[in-house]
């Protein structure tokens, strides 16, 4: 095993999470990983035939980092492709700026809340247009064409007890929410795109919250120890319980469109890349992302076993 493998094994044993959050700020931890990633780098956007995919510490990024790994090396043999998963969003971003990442797939919303400091905008085409520009002007950064899906928040009911009640969006919910009690984690009470916004901007005021670890949430739900939760719109428990995402009929959760970036030097050694990463355009939506994870967390596949099936299936590969 070379260097960075020898790095790769002692540094992903840290990162086994599959639970999402939406990170704000730096630990002490994500610091020393940022450093220990350099210390690993391999060089792959210096114009050499090494490709550094990277992907996030979730079962959605573990696919997707396996998904853009399979594709690469299919189109471009010549290439060699190594993955450094299972990373913090902090610590993979500032692996790409480092030039120790060559590509990964990012958030439209995480690029434009977490990354860049702007303001939250609902109108996703803004919000892809605004990072797009500014990743390339600021970072040299390139956005390629968004794969589909929104991994963005979304509140979830029990199929059965949203029609019993009638609530379909979020709207109704507001209306009900006095006799309705919450399950979420404590991040989601605090964030002006959680639960103060929720209140803001639709009027909800809920019977009770309950706060809970994340991977608690659906398990209460499906107990019925509450009757709604804040969760994630490819969340594998949701096709998997038969939960209902409620409609965000205003507008007020910020898109997160999944899409690869690519650092502008790496595009500039192999504009190959560009096509053969632009094959996933359109290619996935929520629900489809949803079963993905499903047979990961659920079915307990491989995120690699899963990435070969659904470009296999695709014919992509």
């Amino acid at each position: 095993m070379d260097r960075l493998g020898r790095c790769w094994t002692m540094f992903t044993s840290l990162f086994k999470g599959r639970r999402r959050v939406r990170t704000v700020g730096y630990s002490a931890m994500s610091v020393a990983l940022v450093a220990a990633v350099a210390g690993c780098g391999t060089g792959g956007a210096s114009g050499s035939n090494t490709i550094v995919v990277g992907g996030k510490n979730f079962t959605e990024q573990l696919i997707m980092a396996n998904v853009l790994k399979l594709l690469i090396q299919h189109d471009d043999p010549k290439l060699h492709v190594v993955m450094k998963d299972n990373l913090d969003t902090n610590v993979l971003w500032n692996a790409m700026k480092n030039g120790d990442v060559d590509t990964y797939v990012e958030y439209t919303g995480t690029g434009l809340v977490n990354i860049l400091h702007d303001q939250v905008t609902e109108n996703p085409n803004k919000a892809y247009d605004e990072v797009k520009q500014q990743f390339e002007q600021k970072y040299h950064v390139t956005w390629l064409k968004p794969i589909g899906f929104n991994d963005t928040y979304a509140m979830v009911m029990r199929a059965s007890e949203a029609k019993r009640l009638g609530i379909s969006t979020l709207s109704g919910l507001a209306a009900q929410s006095p006799s309705l009690t919450l399950g979420t984690e404590q991040n989601f009470v605090s964030r002006d795109d959680g639960l103060p916004g929720l209140e803001k901007v639709y009027g909800a005021h809920f019977k009770a919250v309950k706060t809970m670890e994340v991977g608690l949430k659906y398990e209460a739900l499906i107990d019925k120890k509450v009757d709604v939760v804040d969760g994630f719109s490819t969340d594998p428990e949701i096709p998997e319980y038969h939960l209902t995402v409620l409609k965000d009929n205003q507008n007020f959760f910020p898109p997160y469109y999944a899409v690869p970036i690519i650092r502008d030097s790496t595009l500039q050694a192999h504009p190959e890349l560009r096509g053969i990463l632009n094959k996933l355009s359109g290619t996935l939506d929520d629900s489809q992302m949803q079963r993905l994870n499903a047979q990961v967390d659920i079915d307990k596949k491989s995120p690699s076993e899963v990435a070969k099936e659904w470009l296999t299936q695709k014919g992509l590969i």
